[in-house]
């Protein structure tokens, strides 16, 4: 009976990722009516945790975009980058790094992605190499990222106090470390632009040749009044989040008694309610000091597409969570052995449905807390944390398309076979390196 169900879950979230947007949500939540209904399977309380978690990160960083926060930012990268342009393969990624790792999203890459590829181009670099390793960095960034969904997420599932910080501790050096083995993977990838008879051809068309040596700058307008004051603001709120998790001595302790959302059973108030409270708090400080109207935010595109990782977190998370919970005793018995013996073996199915979920924050909610009933420690669990971002393996990701189209050369592409594209590569040397780093980092750290 669990291979049937196991077909159905699979199949919901194939075709839900298929139909993009929603669209796994939804599908989600047929996957789960029929769990219900046909098979009669109980099912688990709703992923509010994460959802709430989710609006209020994105809410914050929306409002940062809307005060100018994130075009102030993208201007500094810019500069780094256009600084060294020779040096554009392992410069790009680094600062897309922590860009992303500061903002809490990979989505801000978008505003970079033209100046990397005008940039390798000039230098008759391929355009090719900094970008597919600058998107994996993007994404790579959310699992260390103290403003990240995902990274709250599994801060909120191993549910101890120091959990946070200890994420950061691994997985940020680990990442890193993961990226620059990235770079070296693509650093004499494909022909040399000057080689490539395709970009060659594009050159005999005088229009596309001038317009390669135009110029092409970002965010053109003015800062806005505010957007120096909600980057303090912002970093402000990342700094108040990692205190608490460093020193959990200075977490607020009210009455104790049953354990609600936000409060353990002895009275302190858990880190998912404080994350919610200061990012949304921070907010309001930025709406309020740098007089951004909260219509603006509404507006932003951090903030309508918070509505799409809802619904999609909310359909996938709670049909796979009940199918966990329905299986829990014959999954435990098959593979505990497994894990216990060899740990990283769970990375595989960490890697398989973040391929397939394209959410990080969605396959730590749904596969963690098998790996916790499963009996693996909590350092192997973050040493693994990198493998939910297997989201490069079908190149329809919008921040794989978006670097495939800003490239004018053509080097950025999907291959022949689908899978054989730009990403494959460094994508997964990133995430093999970071996984093995994060294991050697956890003995003793």
């Amino acid at each position: 009976m669990i291979i049937v169900q196991l077909i159905i879950l699979l199949a919901m979230i194939l075709i839900g990722s298929r139909l993009k947007g929603i669209g796994l949500g939804v599908m989600g939540m047929i996957g789960l009516l029929i769990f219900v209904l046909v098979f009669h399977m109980r099912p688990v309380d709703p992923p509010v945790s994460v959802l709430l978690i989710i609006m209020a990160i994105v809410t914050t960083a929306a409002t940062l975009q809307a005060a100018g926060g994130l075009d102030y930012l993208v201007r500094i990268a810019e500069k780094i980058i256009r600084k060294n342009p020779s040096h554009i393969t392992f410069i790009a990624p680094f600062t897309v790094y922590f860009l992303c790792l500061f903002a809490g999203t990979a989505h801000i890459v978008y505003s970079l992605l033209p100046i990397i590829s005008e940039v390798a181009a000039k230098k008759r670099i391929r355009p090719e190499r900094p970008l597919s390793i600058s998107v994996i960095a993007s994404h790579m960034a959310l699992t260390g990222s103290p403003m990240s969904a995902a990274t709250a997420t599994l801060a909120a599932t191993l549910a101890y106090s120091t959990a946070a910080v200890d994420i950061m501790k691994i997985c940020i050096p680990a990442c890193i470390i993961g990226i620059a083995a990235g770079v070296i993977s693509v650093w004499k990838k494909g022909k040399e632009l000057n080689e490539d008879p395709e970009f060659l051809e594009k050159m005999k068309d005088p229009e596309f040749a001038k317009s390669l040596e135009a110029t092409t700058t970002v965010n053109q307008v003015d800062l806005k009044p505010g957007a120096k004051t909600s980057v303090l603001i912002f970093g402000l709120a990342i700094l108040l989040i990692i205190f608490f998790g460093a020193f959990p001595q200075f977490v607020p302790v009210v009455e104790a008694g049953n354990p609600g959302f936000a409060v353990n059973a002895d009275g302190a108030v858990n880190l998912t309610g404080l994350i919610i409270m200061i990012t949304l708090s921070a907010s309001a400080l930025m709406m309020l000091i740098t007089k951004t109207a909260p219509t603006e935010v509404a507006k932003m595109s951090l903030f309508t597409s918070m509505a799409t990782a809802v619904v999609s977190v909310l359909g996938v998370v709670w049909m796979s969570a009940t199918f966990m919970a329905a299986n829990e005793s014959i999954i435990e018995h098959t593979f505990k052995d497994i894990t216990s013996e060899y740990p990283f073996t769970f990375a595989f199915a960490l890697f398989i449905v973040g391929a397939l979920t394209f959410s990080q924050a969605a396959t730590t909610r749904t596969i963690m807390p098998m790996g916790i009933a499963l009996g693996i420690v909590p350092p192997h669990l973050i040493a693994m944390f990198p493998a939910v971002n297997s989201d490069f393996i079908l190149p329809g990701y919008p921040t794989l398309v978006a670097a495939m189209d800003f490239d004018r050369t053509g080097t950025t592409r999907i291959g022949k076979y689908v899978f054989n594209h730009s990403f494959m590569i460094p994508g997964l040397v990133s995430i093999a390196v970071a996984i093995a780093a994060g294991f050697m980092l956890s003995s003793f750290l």
